[in-house]
């Protein structure tokens, strides 16, 4: 189990917290513990900082399908719901969901109803190629899994790669919700990767000075994001393309 009391003030080190769900493990063990994951982000509304960001874009039908990517997808659960949001405002989308581990790949495609039309790939996001341009791109809890490096790597990729814009939705380094999360973990008897990576995916995660400087060293100004604070725990990073900003 993670320690009691992390020293939140500096991002835990991967040595120091490893996660269970990036170790080696059998196919219905992780799909158990994704599926208990996303029970958790409909218990705590993790879809609506990516949600409302995709409103505020105003986006029109326009002959072309808006070409969405979910990198880092998992379960798949953050991007059928990009794939209902966008069935309720009648936006033609086309959906790909990226992972880099084939059985989450298999795993989000058999847990998508027949009429979905998500495409599912397993890949290494920075070799992926794409047959259309990709318009947006989205993570959700990607980015605490990388080091400082991985991330300023990678938002210089969604910054030339998105014609749009991009968004990640991740997780606040705070102690409440570390406290909190580690309790109620284990009293909703959630999957045991879950009771033990949820608190460490927090110490893991940013404060706002953080993903300041990784933006810096992205070449990306500081008028050029939006950093936003969500309850429960959310600090999420956007980028909206100037062509298209209103």
């Amino acid at each position: 189990m993670p320690p009691e009391a992390p020293d939140l003030s500096r991002r835990a080190d991967l040595a120091e917290f490893p996660e269970l769900m990036d170790e080696p493990c059998s196919r219905e063990e992780m799909r158990a513990c994704l599926k208990d994951l996303a029970r958790v982000n409909r218990w705590f509304l993790a879809y609506r900082p990516t949600l409302k960001w995709l409103d505020s874009l105003e986006l029109r039908s326009s002959g072309r399908a808006v070409h969405i990517l979910d990198v880092g997808c998992g379960y798949g659960d953050s991007l059928r719901r990009i794939e209902r949001w966008a069935q309720q405002r009648n936006l033609e989308v086309a959906l790909t969901g990226c992972d880099l581990n084939p059985d989450t790949i298999a795993i989000a495609r058999e847990a998508s109803p027949a009429r979905s039309r998500i495409r599912w790939i397993a890949s290494d996001v920075f070799a992926l190629k794409f047959d259309r341009p990709v318009d947006i791109i989205v993570s959700s809890l990607f980015t605490h899994h990388l080091e400082e490096d991985e991330i300023v790597r990678f938002l210089g990729w969604m910054e030339r790669t998105a014609r749009t814009g991009w968004f990640i939705n991740d997780l606040s380094r705070a102690s409440v919700p570390y406290g909190l999360f580690k309790a109620f973990a284990r009293v909703a008897h959630l999957h045991r990767f879950v009771q033990h990576d949820g608190p460490v995916s927090i110490a893991r995660a940013f404060v706002e000075d953080d993903w300041r400087r990784m933006c810096s060293a992205a070449g990306l100004g500081a008028g050029d994001v939006r950093i936003e604070g969500f309850v429960p725990a959310r600090l999420c990073v956007g980028r909206t393309k100037p062509a298209v900003r209103r």
